[in-house]
């Protein structure tokens, strides 16, 4: 297994990236059968469904982990319908609500930001820490946005990608990246899908889904880019927004510029 890497998202969503060097390199583009042929591709558009916001006041940790849990109840009851419909295995996500994270979880390096999400493929742990950046103001759709793509490693673990990118080898430090990104964007891209399963929302219009898009950043120019660049986290979200459908979202047969 590739050891993992943690880093923020828009000051707000961390995630595991692998990390591990391995003498023979892939050749590009991946050809590795669960992550350019994974049956979820082929599984159709995620199933429409309704998911109502509860309301959360600003400030109050208690009622913004009671919004991430709802929004993780929807995510639930979606993916799995759709994932058990196409005969793929399916498992619920455990949340877990930490005040603080130890300097290593699941073999992960974590940082001082003051709200994140991180999940554990070993233990398929949500974990998530909640401060003043996700309470002092409830009224857009990034909370709803990070709970989407967080749970979308879930997904990448319960049909296989999660292994297979694990498994697959790589050469020079840019081939590590770029097998990272693939990763990364795969996931905002899946969150993408999902969002648009339950969309249009009560209370929500297309203003609210322009300033969320517009929210979200990739890596800090200057910086090793794990997760590729904001328009690119943005191409892959706007991607599964569009389509619904995680077939969308094979990020490994994209050309590199896609997931620069």
């Amino acid at each position: 297994m590739k050891s993992l890497k943690t880093a923020a998202v828009a000051c707000a969503l961390a995630v595991p990236l692998a990390a591990t060097s391995n003498a023979a390199a892939a050749t590009y583009p991946v050809k590795h059968p669960k992550l350019i042929a994974n049956a979820l591709y082929k599984a159709g558009k995620l199933p429409t469904s309704t998911c109502t916001e509860i309301k959360a006041r600003n400030g109050s940790v208690k009622q913004t982990r009671a919004y991430f849990e709802a929004v993780v109840a929807c995510l639930e009851k979606t993916w799995k319908k759709h994932l058990t419909g196409a005969g793929l295995s399916y498992a619920k996500v455990k949340v877990r609500h930490v005040a603080k994270f130890p300097k290593k979880w699941c073999d992960m390096e974590t940082d001082q930001d003051d709200s994140q999400a991180l999940y554990c493929d070993e233990t398929r742990v949500l974990a998530v820490k909640t401060g003043k950046s996700w309470t002092s103001d409830m009224s857009d759709l990034w909370l709803f946005y990070v709970a989407a793509g967080t749970y979308a490693y879930h997904v990448q673990n319960l049909v296989g990608i999660a292994d297979a990118y694990n498994a697959i080898p790589y050469g020079k430090r840019a081939e590590l990246l770029e097998q990272n990104r693939r990763y990364d964007l795969q996931s905002t891209c899946l969150g993408g899908a999902f969002i648009r399963s339950v969309w249009p929302m009560k209370g929500r219009t297309s203003s609210d889904w322009n300033a969320l898009v517009g929210a979200v950043e990739g890596d800090t120019p200057g910086d090793e880019r794990w997760f590729g660049k904001t328009a690119n986290q943005r191409f892959w979200l706007k991607r599964g927004f569009s389509t619904g459908d995680p077939g969308s979202c094979d990020t490994w047969s994209a050309p590199s510029s896609k997931v620069a």
